[in-house]
Parts: structure tokens; sequence; C-alpha cells
């Protein structure tokens, strides 16, 4: 294939070969929409000097660096999250925006709060997801007194001294889940929920919802009392063998965290998964093919492209625009997959 030309480049775009050249050698100042519209037309065609033209486009603007901790390393949605967001930060106009990004891989509230502490004086705002207890807190409340804002996700922490939650509305998650496992169940019986932790604020509010509604939409479905899982698939594998063997009325399993891979594979060995309803949170491979399989029947699902869209120009704006006097939050529209949607 023949190498694109300058001439190219100038006839894609819409501007003069003249302008192309000021875009690529810096010579004369370019209008910013006029160099991102010859980048944008670079990467269409394959033109050689596509990143050099984005890198002279970053050049002449503002600078920030946020700080991003997530959960489990290892997980696939945490993976997927992580790219998300650092494709947010690329595609943002106006700022060179740049994040470290660090892994929480315990339940301990002593290591989300290192991690948050460890980010004061190198980042200009921290997003974290995570569990609430005081010590995160503190961590939350030692950055906003040195002029850092944090914003909670996906589990809301630290309410009266961070920024702003981003996430989903957990307790009509949890009722939402409730009313669909209430049609869906053909037979009373028990219902299981495992939580990644007893601190995760979300993970407490989806169960709160799934038994509000199992008491308004099925009172014949007996909640279990909530299991803790760590979010680690093998504690949930075991478990969960354990409780169809103790419970053969079980009808329902809901894993409100990470760890549904345990879950999975269990019912799969037990050759119950025509019986017992297993509902999951977000669409990974494990979910998607478990969902094919018929071992999963639903997947609630987050917006990750939505939610990183609304995280980073929050950010930027508090950024420049100061933090607000009253912490606020965001509530984005959940998703749901069936057998059906894929």
């Amino acid at each position: 294939m023949k190498r694109a030309t300058i001439a190219d480049l100038s006839r894609e775009a819409g501007v003069s070969v003249a302008t192309v050249d000021r875009v690529l050698n810096g010579r004369l100042k370019v209008r910013e929409e006029t160099a991102r519209r010859v980048h944008e037309a670079a990467r269409r065609i394959g033109f050689h000097g596509a990143n050099a033209i984005h890198s002279r486009i970053l050049s002449d603007l503002p600078e920030m660096h946020f700080g991003i901790i997530l959960q489990k390393s290892a997980h696939a949605f945490y993976k997927a999250f992580a790219k998300e967001i650092d494709d947010q930060l690329r595609a943002h106009t106006g700022h060179r925006l740049r994040a470290t990004i660090r892994f929480a891989e315990s339940t301990r509230p002593a290591e989300l709060a290192g991690l948050l502490a460890s980010m004061a004086g190198k980042v200009q705002a921290v997003a974290a997801t995570g569990l609430d207890h005081h010590e995160v807190t503190r961590a939350v409340a030692d950055l906003r007194a040195a002029g850092i804002p944090t914003f909670s996700l996906l589990s809301d922490f630290a309410q009266d001294v961070r920024e702003s939650y981003v996430g989903l509305n957990n307790l009509k998650v949890g009722r939402a889940i409730g009313w669909l496992m209430s049609n869906i169940a053909r037979r009373p019986g028990k219902v299981a929920a495992f939580v990644g932790g007893h601190r995760y604020h979300g993970h407490e509010l989806r169960e709160t919802g799934l038994r509000s509604a199992f008491r308004e939409y099925a009172p014949d479905l007996e909640m279990l009392g909530a299991l803790l899982n760590l979010e680690e698939r093998q504690v949930t594998y075991e478990t969960t063998h354990a409780i169809l063997e103790k419970h053969p009325d079980l009808v329902g399993i809901y894993c409100a965290g990470g760890g549904m891979e345990g879950a999975i594979a269990a019912l799969r060995e037990s050759g119950r998964a025509q019986e017992v309803m297993l509902v999951v949170n977000e669409l990974t491979d494990d979910s998607r093919q478990a969902l094919q399989d018929g071992t999963v029947k639903i997947v609630m699902g987050t917006p990750l492209r939505q939610l990183g869209a609304e995280l980073v120009p929050l950010m930027v704006h508090t950024v420049e625009k100061g933090m607000t006097g009253s912490p606020g939050q965001r509530f984005l529209p959940f998703e749901i997959w069936t057998p059906e949607s894929l």
C-alpha cells in the first residue's frame, strides 16, 4: 500500500498543504480546532506523522495529573475499568491529562487508606473504588485539607468529606434484582447474597434493596444472611457448594460484588443451574459465557464508558473551579443483560 503523503493528508483534512506543514513543524501557530482536524485525518489515512501531530497539539495545553485507585488488579472488570478511564483521559480536549492508577488487592481499610495517602502532593484529584471505613474517611479528609478532591466510584465512602460519588444507585439496583428474581422464581425457597465485605456501602445497599423488594413482591422468597466472600473466586466457590448442599430449597444466588466466577463454577458442577437463579454483576468473558450456557440468568452492568465520560470532566472542572461546599452524587443508569441480550 502506498504511503500517505502530505498532499493526501491535506485533502482528507480539508485544509491547505501549507496548513498541514505548519501543524507538522510548528513554524506558525495553528488553531487548536484545525490541528485536531489534521490529527484525526492523519489517523484515518495512516499518515506516518500522526503521533507527532498529537504530541504537538498536547504540548501547548495545561497539564493535570489524577490519581485513580481501583480494586483487584486481576479482575477482568477492573482491568476494563482502568482501560476505559485511560481512554477517556486520552480523548479529553483542552488539557493534557495523565493518571497514576493503583489497585487495592485486599479488603483491608488500611490498604485503601494508605493508597489514598500516597497520592498527596503528587496529583491534583483522586478517584477511587473501595470500602467505607473511618481510616478511609480520615485519609480523604487529609487529601481535602491539602486541596485534593476525592471522588468515590461504584460504592460510596467518606460521604461527608469526599467531593462526589459517581456510579449506580445501588439501592435501586438491589430492588430491581429483587423484582426480577421474584418474577423468575418457579417456586418458593431461599435466596443467598454474597457481599465483598461488611464495609462496602454499595453492597450493603444492594442487599437492602433486594430484601425490600422480596418483602413487597415475593414474601415466599426467604433471604439468608449475607455471605462474605472478600470478592475472591475460591471463597465464593467453596461457599456456593456449601449452601447448595445445606439448602435443597435454594432458588437463587446473587453476587453483589466480585468473585462471581466461583459461583458460576460451583453451580455448573452441581447440576442445579436450571433450578437456581444466579444473578451477577458486570458483563465479562466469564459472565457472558455463563449467560449463554444458562448458568447465569441475569447480569447487572455498569456503563463504564458513560462513567468515564462523567468522571473525567467532573475532575477537571473541580480542579479548575475548586471544591464545592456540599458533597454531591451522580447516578448512572444500570444495564440489564439476559441470555436474549447477547
